[in-house]
């Protein structure tokens, strides 16, 4: 089951970093970043979870290659030209609770404003996206104090805001604030999850001058709003009782969006769920088509990157539901997609109710673009 998260999130990453830019495909500015952060473990609460809190004090260091765009094309200026890349982070100390907790992840750093590109002191927001790994997973022997993790491989996510202060044209100094989450989106329990709220301090070589200087104004090109028609697969697992077996959950969505602006798309559609394996899991009970599937209507958000790269982001209301297999009357989604082409994607998503974990969607999907209705701009 480790070997099908790696390969999912290895996967994922693969799609951030295949979207960075080539020496061929546009001008960039390539960037080095270490940081050192330090920050409390975040507990959900119980006995158990406020022991290891009071026993584990974060500490670690990151390392970061980015490449921040410079071509003046339109999604660069959109996102005040922002930087994509890999990196690594690490925790210093090896606690005995939870491992050392590592991860190799992409990235995607945007300034919030483009009147600050050119001052010393500029803000932005960003995201991480990739692999976590060495952690010390829940044993019932060797280690049973630790009921946020069930796996030695799960997702890595970090996300937050960060100043940055340029000393000279090759150094800036910065800090951030947020939150990292390990998880496993549910495919072995036990999965609260391991929620840190570090705050980093550190440098920021620029190995390259940015040339051409980025445009601080430009006029927005003609939007041609139309409408499209989104098929989607979801594949993946869930473990619903520690110690028990993973059992295959999947679905399907269709949903239809349309072009709100011109980082935005909204929507809605409805998803189909199938959970299986009803009959091993409530032994003496029989599976039926209902008690196995579900069906919910959904209200869906995109979020565009760039012409390829998006985060689709969903709410939606099950029409029908079963507690037996660990649902509540609502669902969110959160993920990350690629644009293959004009019409296939593919990308992961991690599905929950209530915050809490139900199962990562690995999903491959179609497009069908429609007319164009409206055009709006210039």
């Amino acid at each position: 089951m480790n070997t099908i998260i790696s390969l999912r999130l290895f996967l994922v990453l693969g799609i951030m970093i295949f979207s960075l830019p080539s020496l061929g495909q546009q001008k960039y500015q390539k960037i080095l970043e270490l940081s050192y952060e330090n920050g409390p473990m975040i507990s959900n609460g119980k006995e158990w979870a406020d022991e290891i809190r009071d026993l584990v004090s974060y500490r670690g260091a990151d390392i970061r290659l980015g490449w921040r765009k410079t071509s003046n094309n339109f999604y660069n200026k959109l996102y005040r030209y922002p930087t994509f890349g890999i990196g690594f982070s690490t925790a210093l100390p090896y606690y005995p609770e939870i491992g050392r907790p590592q991860g190799v992840y992409g990235f995607g750093e945007f300034p919030f404003s483009n009147k600050n590109l050119d001052k010393r002191l500029y803000l932005a927001y960003f995201a991480q996206l990739g692999l976590g790994f060495n952690l010390n997973p829940y044993d019932s022997l060797d280690n049973p104090l630790n009921q946020y993790i069930g796996s030695a491989l799960n997702a890595y996510i970090h996300f937050g805001f960060k100043a940055n202060y340029r000393l000279n044209q090759d150094f800036e100094l910065f800090s951030t604030i947020g939150l990292k989450h390990y998880s496993n989106g549910a495919t072995k329990r036990p999965n609260a999850g391991i929620n840190l709220a570090p705050i980093a301090f550190g440098v920021r070589y620029n190995i390259d001058k940015i040339s051409p200087e980025p445009l601080r104004s430009f006029d927005y090109p003609e939007l041609e709003k139309r409408g499209y028609w989104n098929f989607a697969l979801y594949l993946g697992s869930k473990n619903y009782e520690v110690g028990d077996p993973s059992y295959f959950r999947g679905g399907f969505g269709v949903n239809y969006l349309w072009d709100a602006s011109y980082k935005y798309r909204i929507g809605l559609g409805l998803d189909y769920f199938i959970a299986p394996g009803f009959e091993s899991r409530y032994p003496g009970r029989e599976g039926t088509f209902s008690n196995q599937s579900s069906l919910a209507i959904v209200g869906s958000w995109e979020w565009k990157l760039n012409d390829r790269l998006y985060m689709p982001i969903g709410l939606g209301a099950y029409l029908h539901y079963n507690s037996e297999n660990q649902e509540s009357w609502f669902y969110e989604r959160i993920g990350v997609r690629y644009k293959i082409n004009e019409h296939l994607f593919g990308g992961l998503q991690i599905k929950a109710h209530k915050a809490k974990a139900d199962f990562f969607e690995f999903t491959i999907g179609y497009t069908i673009p429609g007319k164009i209705q409206k055009v709006v701009g210039n």
